[in-house]
């Protein structure tokens, strides 16, 4: 029997969710390095570049990869012949210590994102805990824990259906990707589940994207399962949907695919699919009685060298000088480096702003948004030296209901975030004269390197959902949406399906 100290637990998740803040899994990097290199599209590369300069600059810096650091998963399987020194604490509160630490370290504090009373009030219960904790008691005499920080991007993006037992289910998951749209920040992983009940689908699809990337290998083997078929069918499926990287269209969509299954119902084939973002975090460790794990550190020179350099034809803005007029020269696709002040606001602030303009009371006082864009970010707390930590982007549509409003009542001249908008908020954004710029989701430490000062300037009381004004510096972004209305989201995947239905056309004859 072995026994296993609390705190050796405890200590290895602190250390397990810091490490994997700041580290993506290596195997993860050179699937990236190679989509790198394999891409044709110059908008896809460009974003993938930035992807991975921001990853070799969060292992250098040991700041987060994202500004979304995660709610936290983790799968613990419990060998029978292991005895805890102490009984005192469930392995539940073990794992929510562990967290607690983890996020409120001062070193690298990580964003707390967890809410409490979700159907109400939604209150944050400001140290990431509770942590959504999975326990099996399996043969043995260790402890092995595979633990995983999920963004709520690509965690909103998952999808479930019961199939029939002779549906095809590479054929759904090729109709529902490109409804998923780009809010989960491809290029990734679909973590697939397939069988068992409803919710046993879904831990068997979060469990699957624990696994390490190996597509490449299963290709140059050959498939040997019914699961390792449909792997590859629906890896080539996938990419030929011609999303791309941020879903600017482009060769890569996903880097892999992994499939859990399990015995189900003869009536029934419920399958859920989740994807992993580019931000991918997860690490595994066993625990044998000798103490806490001890995650080796990566190299560096493992990291790609990657640049992300600007063109000629690069757009750079003074946002201080800057007219509605101005932005309605911008075209959709263009690079675009913004200096000056912008102001932030997500979910929270802007139905904040949304009550108290239809109340009457107006915006709140002494926040200019005339001429302005809006950022929606919610960033992690600054540390040391930092003007703000990691501040990448989240995902625009949820914005999308408050749109005509901000459009119409605050003077704002446009908008910056990640992923598509929706066909209502493309049109409105055309009727207003107004521009959509994204910025790389999974690039937040990166982006925050351009953010010279913030402070915040309303609603202090959300935490990282408050109003701040930054001043950035060269902030690189892209014309998603312009003045006109042409939406790179539909146009550059629809180029880029057409492209690769040709050229496999080419090849096959």
């Amino acid at each position: 029997m072995t026994i296993i100290r609390q705190q050796d637990l405890i200590d290895s998740i602190e250390d397990a969710l810091q490490y994997i803040s700041f580290y993506h899994p290596l195997d993860f990097v050179q699937a990236l390095e190679k989509a790198y290199h394999r891409e044709e599209s110059k908008a896809a590369k460009d974003a993938i570049a930035q992807i991975l300069i921001n990853s070799r600059m969060s292992a250098e810096g040991k700041r987060p990869l994202c500004q979304d650091t995660g709610i936290v998963t983790c799968f613990v399987k419990v060998g029978m012949d292991v005895k805890w020194d102490k009984t005192d604490l469930t392995v539940q509160q073990m794992v929510d210590e562990g967290t607690r630490r983890a996020y409120l370290n001062p070193d690298n504090p990580l964003r707390a994102s967890i809410v409490s009373d979700p159907a109400g009030a939604r209150k944050n219960t400001k140290d990431n805990t509770p942590s959504v904790v999975h326990v099996d008691l399996v043969a043995g005499s260790e402890v092995e824990v595979m633990i995983a920080a999920k963004g709520g991007g690509s965690e909103n993006k998952t999808k479930m259906v019961m199939l029939n037992p002779s549906d095809d289910v590479a054929a759904w998951v090729e109709k529902t990707l490109p409804t998923m749209g780009a809010g989960w920040c491809p290029p990734g992983m679909l973590g697939i589940g397939i069988g068992g009940t409803a919710e046993k689908a879904a831990v068997l699809a979060k469990e699957s994207l624990m696994d390490p990337v190996d597509i490449h290998e299963l290709m140059e083997r050959g498939a040997q399962t019914t699961e390792e078929e449909m792997r590859l069918d629906i890896f080539e499926r996938a990419n030929k949907l011609g999303i791309g990287a941020q879903g600017l269209g482009g060769l890569t969509t996903v880097v892999d695919i992994k499939i859990k299954t399990a015995p189900t119902h003869a009536a029934s084939k419920p399958v859920v699919m989740i994807p992993n973002c580019a931000a991918t975090r997860h690490v595994h460790f066993t625990l044998d009685g000798s103490g806490a794990a001890d995650l080796k550190a990566p190299k560096l020179e493992d990291w790609p060298e990657v640049t992300f350099e600007v063109g000629e034809d690069t757009r750079r803005v003074n946002l201080d000088t800057l007219t509605k007029e101005d932005t309605q020269e911008w075209k959709m696709g263009e690079t675009v480096l913004l200096s000056g002040t912008i102001l932030t606001g997500r979910d929270a602030a802007h139905k904040r702003l949304q009550d108290m303009i239809n109340s009457g009371e107006g915006l709140p006082e002494g926040v200019d948004f005339d001429n302005k864009f809006i950022y929606y970010v919610g960033p992690v707390d600054a540390v040391g030296d930092e003007a703000v930590g990691p501040a990448g982007p989240t995902t625009a549509t949820r914005m999308d209901k408050f749109t005509d409003l901000m459009l119409e009542k605050t003077g704002i001249v446009g908008m910056i975030g990640k992923a598509e908008r929706g066909p209502a908020t493309v049109e409105s954004i055309k009727q207003n004269k107004s521009v959509y710029l994204m910025a790389v989701g999974g690039a937040a430490y990166l982006v925050s390197k351009a953010i010279k000062k913030a402070r915040v300037v309303a609603f202090e009381d959300l935490g990282m959902e408050a109003i701040y004004e930054f001043e950035v510096e060269d902030m690189p972004v892209t014309v998603a949406v312009d003045s006109e209305g042409s939406n790179a989201h539909t146009q550059g995947p629809a180029i880029w399906k057409a492209k690769i239905e040709e050229l496999d056309s080419k090849l096959k004859s």
